[in-house]
C-alpha cells in the first residue's frame, strides 16, 4: 500500500505523468544504456528500435499505479506473474532494479522539469519500489522453484536438427551439450536463447518449446523476422537461420506462467501466425499422454504456405479422440481473399478454458468476442511474444473489427 500522503500526490499527478509516460520511458532507455552499457546484453534492441518496450514499460507503470490506488479493473497479480517469468528468462537480478529505478526517476525529472518537486519524486519513487519489490519477490519464488539463480540460468545446447516449419519458419532441435536431459517443462513454456552478435553484444529472445515434455531434446520453432517500415530485420532469428547442425547456443531453463496445460476442463485454443507454438506443444503433450480431454484449436494465418507446424498440429489432432481443429487463411489457394475468424459462429464446449496467442489486436478481438458470448474473463489466458502491450490498449482503439480479426 502507498503511504497515504504519497497516494494523494500520485492521484493528483497521475494525469500529467500518464500524459508524458511514453516520452519519459523513451528518455529513460537511452539514459540507462548510456550509464550502464552492459544492459545492452539484456534488453531486446529490436523492441527498442520499434518503440514497443517503452510503451510496455509505460503501460505497466501506469497500471500498477492504478492498482495501488485501488481503481484498477483487472487482477494485477497475473500481470506481476507474467512479467516475473519474462524477467527470470532474462536472468534479471534484484540489483538490476536499483539501476532501472535510478535512471527512470532521473528521466521523469528530465521530462517534467520543475513539476517534479521532492514530494512528487518521493511519491512516484514509492510507486516504482513497491512495483520492484513485488517483482523481486515473485522472481525469487520462480528461481527457487526451478532451482536456479540468475547466474546459473543458461546452459550450452547443440543444434542437432533443423527442419522447415513453414515458408518463413524453422524448427531447431536442441540437446544439452553436456549430455544431460533438458529441465522439465510445462507444455507452452518458453526458453531464452542468447546469442553473441557481430557487434560485440549479446541478445536474448524467448521462444516457446514446441515439443512435448519428457524427451532428451527440446524443439523451438522460429519465424524469421524481416524488417518493414524502417524496422530492422530480426537479429536473433537471422542469426539462427544462419546456423548449421552442430552449432552451439546458450539456452535458459524453461519458464512461463501458463495455467491451462493440465486439467479436465475443455480447452479452446486460438492462435495466429507463430503464436501456434504453445498450442502445438499442448497438443503434442496431450497425444503423448493419450489424453481424452476435449481440445479445440482455431488457427488463423496468411495462407497455407506460411502456416507454421501445420502438419505436426494436424497429426496430433487426428490422433486424439476428443480434439478438433479449424484453420482460417487470409488468402486462399488462388491468392484471393479468404476468410476471417468468426468467433460467434464457433460451437464452443461448455465450461471451457481459453488460451490465446498471436498479435495483440488478434487476441483482443478474440477476447472481446468470447466475453460477448458470455465467457468469464477469468477463464481466458493469453501469451504475448515480446513486450506486453496488452495493458496499453492502443491496438484495439486504432483498428477496425475487420483488421482485428486478421492475423
Amino acid at each position: 500500500m502507498l503511504h497515504p500522503d504519497n497516494a494523494e500526490i500520485v492521484k493528483a499527478t497521475a494525469p500529467v505523468v500518464i500524459e508524458h509516460i511514453t516520452q519519459i520511458t523513451k528518455v529513460f532507455y537511452p539514459k540507462m544504456f548510456a550509464n550502464n552499457p552492459e544492459l545492452l546484453n539484456v534488453f531486446n534492441q529490436a523492441n527498442q528500435a520499434i518503440g514497443e518496450q517503452p510503451v510496455a514499460l509505460a503501460s505497466s507503470i501506469v497500471a500498477y499505479a492504478h492498482h495501488l490506488l485501488g481503481d484498477a479493473d483487472f487482477d494485477f497479480d497475473a500481470v506481476i506473474e507474467r512479467i516475473a517469468n519474462k524477467h527470470v528468462a532474462l536472468a534479471i537480478a534484484p540489483a538490476d532494479y536499483t539501476v532501472v529505478g535510478r535512471n527512470l526517476l532521473e528521466a521523469i525529472g528530465d521530462v517534467l522539469g520543475d513539476a517534479v518537486t521532492p514530494e512528487v519524486a518521493r511519491a512516484w519513487g514509492e510507486v516504482y519500489w513497491l512495483f520492484a519489490v513485488d517483482l523481486i519477490s515473485a522472481e525469487a519464488k520462480i528461481y527457487q522453484q526451478i532451482e536456479r539463480t540468475p547466474d546459473t540460468m543458461l546452459s550450452d545446447y547443440e543444434i542437432v536438427e533443423i527442419r522447415d516449419a513453414g515458408a518463413d519458419a524453422r524448427t531447431f532441435r536442441l540437446a544439452p551439450l553436456d549430455g544431460s536431459r533438458p529441465p522439465a517443462h510445462v507444455p507452452g513454456q518458453y526458453v531464452s536463447v542468447v546469442v553473441q552478435l557481430r557487434d560485440d553484444y549479446r541478445q536474448p529472445r524467448q521462444y516457446t518449446i514446441s515439443s512435448a515434455p519428457g524427451a532428451s531434446t527440446i524443439d523451438i520453432t522460429v519465424r524469421r523476422v524481416t524488417g518493414a517500415d524502417g524496422a530492422p530485420d530480426g537479429a536473433v532469428s537471422t542469426y539462427l537461420f544462419d546456423r548449421s547442425v552442430g552449432d552451439v547456443v546458450k539456452v535458459s531453463v524453461p519458464v512461463g506462467d501458463i495455467r491451462v496445460a493440465h486439467g479436465d476442463r475443455p480447452l479452446v485454443m486460438f492462435s495466429a501466425g507463430i503464436g501456434v507454438t504453445p498450442m502445438a506443444a499442448i497438443l503434442s503433450a496431450a497425444r503423448a499422454q493419450n489424453s481424452d480431454r476435449r481440445l479445440l484449436h482455431v488457427h488463423a494465418d496468411a495462407d497455407v504456405a506460411h502456416h507454421p507446424l501445420r502438419e505436426q498440429v494436424a497429426a496430433d489432432i487426428a490422433a486424439l479422440p476428443n480434439a478438433s481443429g479449424s484453420v482460417v487463411y487470409e488468402l486462399n489457394e488462388d491468392g484471393n481473399q479468404g476468410g476471417l475468424v468468426d468467433v460467434a459462429a464457433l460451437d464452443l464446449p461448455q465450461d471451457a478454458l481459453y488460451y490465446l496467442c498471436g498479435s495483440v489486436p488478434f487476441m483482443q478481438y478474440v477476447r472481446s468476442e468470447l466475453i460477448g458470448r458470455g465467457v468469464d474473463a477469468g477463464d481466458i489466458s493469453y501469451e504475448i511474444f515480446g513486450p506486453d502491450l496488452w495493458l496499453g490498449g492502443s491496438a484495439s482503439s486504432q483498428a477496425s473489427e475487420e483488421e482485428l480479426s486478421r492475423v
